[in-house]
This record gives C-alpha cells, structure tokens and sequence, in this order.
C-alpha cells in the first residue's frame, strides 16, 4: 500500500507533518480530515527515491538523534514489547525532523512492511548498514539483537567521529581567530598608523613597505581576492566531486604526515568494524564487503576492498594485493590472511576494530598536540610581523630605534 507524506493544519492551529498509508491521495486526504486536520499538502513517498538537500542536511544535525532512536529501539524491543508500540512510543518521545522519520516507519511497518525497507527507502538517515543489519534480524527473528548490535556500532562509530571532531575545534578557533585579527590589523590599524609616515614623505623601511602594500591590496583588491577564493572552491569542489580528482586527493592525504596515519588508522577501523558487525549479523561475505566499501570514504581504500573481495572470491592468497596497496599494516593484512583460513574472521576483524579504535585515540591526540603549537607559532609569526612593521618607522623618527 503506498504512503504520502502530507502537511497539515490540527485543531490548535499548529502546522503538523506525517506520513500515512492509503490507497491513494483522496484516501489518503480522508483519513487525514478524519483525524481533524486541514489538509495543506500531500504527495506519494516513492520507494528508493533520492535524499533532497534538505533531507541530507536535517540528517547530519540529527545524527546523534537517530543514534539514540536506535539505541532506544534496542531497549524497548530487548524488553519484549512489539515493534509497532516501541515506535508509537518514540515517536511521542521525539520531536523535530527524527519524529516525522519515525512516524514514516511505523506507518509502513503498520502496512506490513519491513522495518528495513521503510529505513532503505530513508537513505539520508539510515545507510545500508543499518537496513542490511535490520534486515537479517527480521529474517531470522532475531531483531531486537540485531538492532542492538546496530546500536553498538553506531555509539562506537559517533564517539569516533567526536573524538576527531573535539580534536580539531580548538585549532580551529585558534586559526579562525588569528585570521580574524590579521585582516584587522591589516585592514584598519595599519592604514591609520602609516598614513601620517606616508604624507610625511619619509622613506619607510622594507618591513613596513612589504605590509604596507599588502594592506593596500587588500583594501584595493578585496573583492577579487573574495571572487578568486570562492572559485578555487567551487573548482576544488567540482573535482573532489569527480571519481579521478578524488582517488587522487585521497591518495595525497594518505601521504601527508601524522593526518594521513590517522586517515588510514580510522578506514581501517571503519573496515573492520562494519564488516565484523555485518558478519556477526549473518550476512554473507559478498554482502558484507559490498555494504562495507560504501561506508568507507576514502577511493584509495574502496579500491583496495576491491581487490580484498576479488582475491577472496577467487581463492588466491589476498596477502599479495593487500601489501601492493601500501594502505594496511603487516599486522592488519595477516590477521586478515589468517581469519580467512582460519575461518574465524569475525573474531580477527573484532580485535581490529578494538586495537585500532584506540590508536586513532592516539593518532588524534598527537594530531592535536602537534597543531596547536604550530598554529600558535605562525600565527604569533604573523602578528608579531605586522606590528613590528608599524612601530619600526615611529621607532625611526623618535630615534628610539
């Protein structure tokens, strides 16, 4: 049966938005004046359509809210209530954007749909992990196991991604401050000091020439210098945006010092850890690395997973291709090689994502450590150049200097 969305007007005169399941939009229409509200708006939910901009944007900002909608899932169904009354009960629990989410599941879960296609057809919420997972819980009958695993993993994956986010904020704010004052100074300060100095006709210093003229240009030019920054992103963006100008941007990170060991430190935890998860779930090695690989940004690391599948598939050694990459450890490509013969690679794959979940602990913090010096340093560089340019001149005059 289909769903539509809709957009309405209650009683309270307060906008309300939802999905319902009818047989179409007049039916649908009916059953929402029935519950008293003025209809505004309604169209069909169509199965796998792509996620707009907005949908993908209310998705980042709430994904700590589907992490706790999962991890409350878990809870409610780990405590033998059905799965139709733990969404009723979330969905009253949740407000904003992850609230209409919720009632598009229990919507189609009502219709007799599986909880895993209506998240498949929510791909800017719920990625494949997270339908696949769900979805071989259901099969099985094993759901609220399943989604508790998908709970873990995405705790485990969310405090990750916090751990490296908290890690740059602060040299973030150093460098965004730091900037803030240069341009400042550069744009203001300098101007009135030198401008007595410069009608005075006395012959400046070459400090004070050098930042005189960027000042000037600044205050000249600052527009082309705004149109010539916004196009060397939209050109950046425009070819990190295609596949050629990705795998190679992906590769020069992966070169550069302390940000690439901690780029490939946290792929490999990425790889290990979904795969693990989705094994454990029951999925079957092809599956499994398909939904890994497309969880895992990096090209250079795609890539790799492609030769991973294509040596497992085909029975050869995967050491060789593993090693050729140059992107995994001795450590990693042997725990690998012996999971594989072994026939325990869940379990290998598990002390992984355990191993390395702490190195990237580490990697970030040596990360951290080692920016917030430099930045402060060329920064203090930078604005201790500019003043010692303004003063020298009035240094001269006074015969100080």
């Amino acid at each position: 049966m289909p769903v539509f969305s809709y957009k309405a007007i209650n009683a309270s005169a307060a906008a309300v938005a939802g999905t319902v399941t009818a047989d179409s939009v007049r039916q649908a229409r009916d059953q929402l004046r029935e519950r008293g509200l003025s209809v505004a708006e309604v169209a069909e939910v169509r199965a796998g359509k792509a996620s707009s901009f907005l949908e993908r944007r209310q998705a980042r900002r709430g994904r700590e809210e589907v992490q706790a909608f999962v991890s409350e899932l878990a809870t409610l169904l780990g405590s033998g209530i059905p799965l139709l009354s733990a969404l009723d009960t979330l969905a009253r629990q949740h407000h904003g954007s992850i609230r209409v989410v919720i009632q598009g599941l229990r919507e189609q879960v009502a219709a007799s749909r599986s909880l895993a296609d209506a998240m498949a057809e929510r791909p800017a919420w719920f990625d494949d992990l997270a339908a696949s997972i769900v979805r071989v819980g259901e099969n099985t009958g094993t759901l609220e196991t399943a989604v508790s695993r998908l709970a873990q993993f995405q705790e485990k994956s969310n405090r990750l991604r916090g751990r490296v986010l908290t890690a740059l904020i602060y040299p973030a704010v150093v460098a965004t401050i730091g900037l803030a004052v240069a341009i400042f100074l550069m744009t203001y300060v300098v101007p009135q000091l030198l401008s007595t100095l410069t009608e005075a006709g006395r012959e400046l210093p070459l400090a004070t020439r050098i930042v005189k003229a960027a000042s000037d240009g600044l205050l000249r030019w600052w527009w082309a210098i705004l149109a010539a920054v916004a196009a060397l992103a939209a050109l950046a963006r425009a070819v990190l945006r295609s596949p050629r100008g990705r795998l190679a941007a992906d590769r020069l990170i992966l070169k550069l010092p302390v940000i690439g060991d901690l780029v490939r430190k946290e792929n490999t935890f990425q790889m290990a850890a979904v795969m693990a998860g989705l094994l454990r779930s029951g999925l079957v090695f092809d599956e499994a690395i398909r939904i890994t690989r497309r969880t895992i940004r990096n090209q250079v690391f795609r890539r790799v997973m492609d030769d991973y599948e294509a040596a497992v598939v085909a029975g050869r050694d995967i050491a060789g291709p593993l090693e050729a990459s140059g992107v995994f450890s001795p450590m990693v490509i042997h725990m690998l090689a012996v999971g594989q013969q072994s026939g325990q690679l869940e379990e290998m794959l598990e002390r992984l994502s355990a191993a390395y979940d702490q190195q990237v602990t580490t990697a970030t913090q040596r990360l951290t450590a080692l920016l917030e010096p430099l930045l402060i340093v060329l920064l203090a560089v930078l604005v201790g150049f500019i003043a010692f340019a303004t003063v020298l001149p009035i240094l001269e005059m006074s015969h100080v200097y």
